[in-house]
């Protein structure tokens, strides 16, 4: 008699890692000098892979492959099998012959779910075309309302074992990424302290959207048992002091002590950051926010409490007191969509920092430039500030401290350009210390922001190219001291949209910037999402060769990006 099985009782969580599988359809009358070529093909895509391609905190990602080449419904029964029992979430089929589309690649496809993630990577071959069998079964996917991201690459027509061109890897690997943050993100969590700030609709936790489209759930808690956990010491005591010892040593006296309130105020602030640590890592989360305005730093009618800055910027770095470590994304203001923003752009770039920026001032190249006139200033109007005019990136709150050097910086050399400065009174009357610094100019990336419509019921990721410029001294500081001269500033340049689309389409008074992220790699993640693409910059053609990713055929035969978009979300 059958006996169900006992599984182990067990109160760790092993960290998920995703897991590529790679494999290729075959034709049986092909000859077996042809077979093998493409079983080293399929060996080859997927060592490239687990070359290329990390984890968010650097873990390697897992890649199996089968030796099974798939010349009919038999062979594709074997392979997911093979495939299921490795855990597989996402699949790279690898053809270099001929084959049948229905009786391969199909039948292995029905085992999985609809939303796995699906690429096709061929070379541009003759003798034998898989470039044949790729659009055969890329159309037969596409019009059956499939997504798939078909990368028609290029290695030799000739010879055992083929390497693909770099071009062609680099096409993979940004569709790897893309998967990885899809899939990765599934099931996992976020922790938001407080509730909706300030009012902002554009903030909101749109739970159950959230939850279907993105896999994601929002755990929410009350700020009360921060503010209790912090009063009650609930927290490691040395730690404190060693996270407490680490800042002053490392800023002197750019931490602004002056205040009367000023130590007991940054030993709570601080100690909030280890609270909040604590809690996201006890429900294993992989990003927060916390609210803060207004009731916990600014309501006067109780007791305002020290502000979180320090904490939020720790979150968003490279590290902490401890050394090095992933950055977390945290939102400030508990801004949701902007936790989400930062939360996907910085797994897609491989886990690099994010950026969280206030839209403030936003100087068109007549303002500046006056300005700079006004104050004296020499510029020969080549300046890519003057030219295209900038953005005055600046909040208070969570600004990743990576943002204060070029990538690459060591953390000595990033806290050497940062000062703590006392936060400003009139707006957090419980005190603590705001983050201030400049970021370098030159550092390239994406400046984006999420939102979300009732209407359609989708999210959309507004976005464009862009770069960080550097100002004169003397400007510098006076375009700081027309926001909030003691807070992070980031000027930010976009790369297509003008100054007078930029200011009118921001989709929130947040936006957000990561560096190192291929536009390709963005756009596969939005069509695997269903995340509206959102660049209506006038000056941006509507497809760069060797930026874009190629449009997915099924966009192409249901009338667009967008339509094709909204109907997958209807079905």
């Amino acid at each position: 008699m059958s006996q169900a099985s006992q599984l182990p009782a067990t109160s760790a969580v092993k960290p998920s890692v995703i897991t590529f599988g790679v494999c290729a359809a075959g034709d049986p009358r092909i000859d077996q000098e042809s077979r093998q070529r493409t079983v080293n093909i399929i060996h080859t895509i997927a060592d490239a892979i687990a070359a290329h391609v990390r984890m968010p905190d650097g873990t390697p990602v897992n890649v199996v492959w089968t030796p099974v080449l798939i010349d009919g419904e038999k062979q594709a029964d074997i392979v997911a099998q093979q495939f299921k029992e490795a855990g597989v979430n996402a699949i790279v089929c690898t053809p270099d012959t001929w084959a049948y589309p229905q009786l391969s690649l199909v039948s292995l496809l029905a085992h999985f779910p609809l939303d796995t993630p699906i690429n096709i990577t061929c070379g541009n071959s003759g003798p034998k075309p898989g470039v044949v069998f790729a659009h055969a079964v890329n159309g037969a996917l596409a019009q059956s309302g499939r997504l798939t991201h078909l990368n028609v690459g290029t290695w030799p027509d000739t010879g055992m074992d083929p390497k693909p061109t770099e071009s062609t890897v680099k096409a993979l690997v940004d569709w790897c990424y893309a998967a990885l943050t899809y899939v990765g993100l599934k099931g996992r969590r976020v922790v938001v302290f407080g509730h909706d700030s300030m009012g902002m609709e554009t903030a909101l936790a749109h739970i159950i959207p959230t939850r279907n489209t993105f896999g994601l759930e929002i755990t929410r808690l009350d700020m009360k048992l921060l503010a209790d956990m912090v009063n009650k010491g609930a927290y490691d005591q040395k730690e404190l002091q060693d996270l407490r010892g680490w800042l002053q040593q490392q800023l002197g006296d750019r931490l602004d002590m002056r205040a009367q309130s000023a130590s007991a105020d940054l030993d709570k602030s601080l100690a909030l950051y280890l609270v909040m640590r604590d809690l996201i890592a006890d429900v294993n989360a992989v990003g927060g926010g916390f609210m803060n305005q207004l009731e916990w730093g600014s309501d006067t009618r109780g007791t305002p409490m020290p502000v979180s800055d320090i904490g939020e910027s720790l979150f968003n770095s490279t590290f902490d007191h401890r050394g090095p470590k992933a950055p977390l994304a945290f939102g400030t203001e508990a801004d949701v969509q902007g936790l989400l923003t930062m939360l996907f752009t910085s797994w897609l770039s491989g886990g690099n920092p994010p950026l969280f920026m206030d839209f403030r001032k936003v100087w068109e190249p007549w303002e500046i430039q006056g300005l700079a006139k006004q104050l004296n200033i020499s510029f020969t109007g080549n300046e890519l500030w003057a030219q295209r005019g900038l953005v005055d990136g600046d909040n208070s709150g969570s600004a990743s401290l990576n943002w204060a050097a070029k990538p690459g910086a060591s953390a000595d050399e990033i806290m050497r350009k940062i000062a703590m400065p006392g936060v400003e009174s009139f707006y957090f009357p419980g005190g603590g210390h705001s983050v201030n610094f400049i970021s370098p100019g030159g550092i390239e990336g994406i400046a984006c922001r999420m939102a979300f419509s009732s209407l359609s019921g989708l999210f959309s990721m507004i976005w464009d190219e862009a770069v960080t410029v550097d100002l004169p001294d003397a400007l510098a500081q006076a375009v700081a001291n027309s926001s909030t001269p003691t807070w992070p500033h980031t000027w930010v340049t976009p790369k297509y949209a003008s100054m007078a689309e930029y200011k009118q389409y921001a989709p929130a008074n947040h936006f957000h910037m990561i560096w190192d992220l291929p536009v390709a790699r963005l756009q596969c993640w939005m069509d695997l999402a269903n995340v509206l693409s959102v660049a209506p910059w006038q000056a941006r053609p509507g497809f760069i060769e060797g930026v874009d990713r190629p449009l997915p055929l099924v966009y192409l035969l249901n009338g667009g990006e967008t339509v094709t978009k909204q109907l997958r979300a209807r079905k």
